[in-house]
């Protein structure tokens, strides 16, 4: 069964596709020719990954899905949240995120965290909605080279590497990400 997945971040269909069965290919938005930046207009990330995954099915007519994810920090009201591709503003710029992300927080005591992902399904015909929360804490500086975003400045609870410091196997283990994909799995094998 062919499925796209809305996005073109290498990184994140690197970490889709070792989660999903050998019977699904999973394209990218460039494999069906779709370059330009979906706008994301909503402010939760249900709404802009149901958004996204709309796009895509009213541009190709293929079954796919979509994630929005984020992180969500106590100490800053729960932000960056939806903003946080963009956080440092445009364009994006995971560096730059990273470093308002700490300047925001420098003499904070509370520096849990949470990394939050939503993905709409859109398959025949019908919509569906898949959730991953992972908590944790930010770290005072960036540590590992591995992942991508927020990933070398958080650690997941019960863990003593940040997801940048963790290999993909083992990021998939706990990710937020890999929490809603194997929902997602999981309901698609109950359909076949």
């Amino acid at each position: 069964m062919k499925l796209i997945f809305a996005s073109n971040n290498k990184k994140k269909l690197e970490e889709i596709k070792v989660l999903l069965p050998l019977s699904v290919e999973l394209l990218s938005l460039a494999d069906v020719n779709i370059t330009e930046d979906i706008p994301e207009t909503g402010d939760t990330f249900k709404a802009n990954a149901l958004i996204k995954a709309k796009y895509v099915l009213s541009k190709t007519g293929i079954n796919c899905f979509a994630d929005d994810s984020g992180l969500e920090v106590e100490a800053l009201d729960m932000r960056p949240g939806v903003y946080s591709a963009r956080y440092a503003g445009e364009p994006k710029n995971d560096e730059a995120n990273i470093d308002l992300l700490l300047k925001e927080l420098k003499g904070k005591e509370n520096r849990k965290a949470q990394f939050h992902t939503v993905i709409a399904l859109l398959i025949n015909g019908g919509t569906y909605f898949f959730e991953g929360i992972v908590r944790g804490a930010i770290t005072a500086e960036r540590m590992g080279n591995n992942g991508f975003g927020y990933d070398p400045v958080f650690i997941a609870d019960g863990d003593s590497k940040t997801f940048a410091e963790l290999s993909l196997d083992d990021k998939n283990k706990i990710s937020h990400r890999s929490i809603a994909v194997k929902q997602l799995v999981a309901f698609m094998e109950k359909m076949t």
